[in-house]
């Protein structure tokens, strides 16, 4: 499973033979100018809520590889109404894709498309194959359900989780949500895009450090093997 940060939230996961992307906003965040969104593949697009952040290139891309939008039923129906086809899941549930297993969980955040159409509750994912498993968490405040996963799901390899603050969670809430969910390793998302969202690095994973976690912050365009 290698995993390519395009920078905000944005992953691309390439896995099980597909590539997956999570979160599609690159030509909005300043700091990703060096990435080229018609170099990105993608076989589905998986989005978590329905914030600009979060699904900004989304369109543009599927309708250039038509990938399938993954998202909660309004996120789809949003997309399948500018006519990118999508799955749509819901809290709770979970289908077998030809990636593998998706499952969609908790999170405690807002969601409403730019235009003001009701996004729906918001999300995460947690993804799991032959390869791995991995936490997609999506834009949340630390939450008692994190600790729903290790009950209900493979053993999570390495979690994605939010550490900007303001919005979100913050880096130690974040490394409390690894504990929750049973992962010492976690891929920072969520932060430095924005003024408001800016962190102390070094601070950052120095606190996963003393609680004996890992904390890696991967330069936008770098690729991680899980």
């Amino acid at each position: 499973m290698e995993i390519t940060y395009y920078g905000h939230s944005c992953l691309g996961i390439q896995t099980a033979g597909h590539h997956l992307l999570i979160d599609p906003f690159v030509t909005g965040n300043p700091l990703a100018k060096s990435v080229d969104i018609n170099g990105i593949p993608a076989d589905f697009i998986l989005i978590t809520h329905a914030h600009g952040d979060h699904m900004h290139d989304a369109e543009t891309i599927a309708k250039r590889t038509g990938a399938r939008i993954i998202g909660n039923f309004e996120i789809v129906t949003y997309f399948e109404g500018k006519g990118c086809p999508g799955v749509g899941m819901n809290i709770g549930g979970q289908v077998v894709f030809p990636f593998g297993h998706l499952k969609s969980v908790t999170a405690l955040h807002s969601s409403v498309f730019p235009d003001g159409t009701n996004g729906g509750n918001p999300g995460g994912f947690v993804l799991w194959n032959e390869e791995g498993c991995i936490y997609l968490a999506g834009d949340t405040a630390l939450t008692l359900d994190m600790q729903l996963i290790p009950m209900t799901c493979p053993p999570v390899d390495v979690a994605v989780l939010p550490i900007g603050d303001h919005f979100t969670m913050g880096y130690t809430d974040a490394c409390i949500a690894a504990d929750f969910v049973g992962c010492d390793h976690v891929i920072g998302c969520h932060y430095d895009t924005f003024d408001a969202i800016r962190i102390d690095r070094q601070a950052a994973t120095a606190h996963f450090a003393r609680e004996n976690k890992t904390l890696l912050l991967p330069a936008i365009g770098e690729t991680l093997t899980l």
